[in-house]
């Protein structure tokens, strides 16, 4: 049987799960995703890429300002959903809402719970070193990924991954989760297991400073700091008085005052840390394109002992 379904979600990373419901012929009854919003440089309106696949497959879509708005809740009571599943959907579900579906909501989350909860669990679990994580789905409850958790999976982080690449797995690592945990739930196999609250840490939604590079840190920190941040929000030094986003390092065993070039050399650029050195293999200086570092260093000269940090340098 197919469930009546409704699908909450907003970015790319929530399609690869809209997209097996509707491969598996539980085409949701209705999308919910965030409005519309201006985006870039020339703030053109930008939509959600939920909304976009679902339009493509006509299903109808929602975009509440508020989803605990008593005029939404009567909209959700009305389509008789057994299900709700919500993937980054962005907004936190109130009580009215969550007791509403037969089966109640089920959320997909991109760690393993209960470790790093919040908005931006794939990030912090590479800025702070995690050689794993995975997918959880969960019982929604009022709390902010607190509910009971139903199934998981594990994947390993390659030490070299970024967000990006992470962000990718995992979205069809969720996918796949979600199909298992709704045919348990069909068969009535589900068993929800409680939180330990005392494992759990909290990944709070990224700030642009936070890319900001402390050369005194090990140069392992501030790789997976570089790793963490890519694409958004860009880990980032200056250099001349310019900010110099960084994308790709490599650990070195230089030494010598955090922040100092060290050489400068086909390699790349290598960089003194409070431990060690770091290799900047790919960057992009302000106003200027994304690059390898040779090819920036054609077009750009830094000589050995420039230093990279505040702005005022």
């Amino acid at each position: 049987m197919a469930l009546r379904t409704i699908f909450m979600g907003t970015p790319a990373f929530a399609c690869p799960t809209l997209q097996k419901l509707i491969d598996r012929g539980e085409r949701p009854v209705a999308v919910v995703t965030q409005p519309d919003r201006p985006k870039g440089r020339g703030q053109q309106t930008s939509q959600p890429p939920v909304k976009v696949l679902a339009e493509q497959h006509g299903i109808p879509v929602h975009q509440p300002p508020k989803v605990r708005a008593p005029e939404f809740i009567e909209i959700v009571r009305e389509l008789r959903p057994d299900l709700i599943v919500v993937v980054a959907f962005g907004q936190i579900l109130p009580k009215g809402l969550l007791e509403i579906p037969k089966y109640g909501c089920i959320n997909v989350h991109a760690s393993l719970l209960p470790r790093y909860r919040g908005a931006a669990p794939l990030n912090w679990c590479i800025i702070n070193g995690e050689t794993e994580t995975g997918v959880t789905t969960m019982l929604m409850d009022v709390g902010l990924d607190t509910g009971d958790m139903l199934l998981e999976k594990r994947t390993a982080i390659d030490p070299e991954e970024d967000t990006q690449s992470l962000h990718d797995r995992l979205a069809l690592l969720g996918a796949e989760a979600l199909a298992e945990t709704i045919d348990l739930l069909k068969r009535g196999e589900l068993k929800p297991q409680k939180q330990d609250d005392a494992l759990t840490c909290y990944a709070p939604m990224l700030k642009k400073e936070d890319g900001c590079i402390d050369w005194q840190r090990e140069n392992r920190d501030i790789k997976n700091q570089v790793r963490g941040m890519t694409p958004w929000p860009g880990a980032y030094t200056f250099l001349d008085g310019k900010m110099l986003k960084i994308y790709k390092t490599r650990t070195a065993a230089g030494g010598g005052s955090p922040g100092a070039v060290l050489r400068v050399d086909r390699q790349g650029l290598e960089v003194a840390c409070g431990t060690g050195s770091l290799f900047i293999e790919e960057l992009q200086l302000e106003g200027r394109k994304r690059l390898s570092a040779a090819d920036f260093l054609a077009g750009y000269k830094i000589e050995p002992g420039t230093l990279l940090g505040s702005k005022d340098h």
